[in-house]
């Protein structure tokens, strides 16, 4: 597994259910947009700041989390999608 550095955080892409239009019709996976949900697998040590300190992350291993759209990078680990995030790109925790 991988361990995030810094303020870097592992999320894993949890995927959207079937998308159906009003109409009834199922869109295609190739038509869907990125998922910005996902689940917190591993969280790095903190931002360092000047004065050498570091400051704990606001989320932790198991958050469920809405990230920005384009933020991160996107890697895929037996067979399963995440996303390495800054924690300023994590917009909001589900509670």
């Amino acid at each position: 597994m991988l361990k995030p550095l810094g303020d870097r955080v592992l999320v894993e892409i949890i995927e959207e259910a079937e998308q159906k239009t009003a109409g009834g019709l199922y869109v295609p996976d190739s038509a869907k947009e990125k998922s910005q949900r996902g689940k917190v697998i591993a969280v790095g040590s903190g931002k360092l700041l000047d004065n050498g300190t570091r400051v704990a992350l606001d989320v932790k291993e198991g958050d469920t989390v809405y990230f920005a759209k384009y933020g991160g990078t996107e890697v895929s680990l037996e067979g399963r999608n995440y996303s390495i995030l800054a924690e300023r790109d994590i917009l909001a925790i589900v509670e």
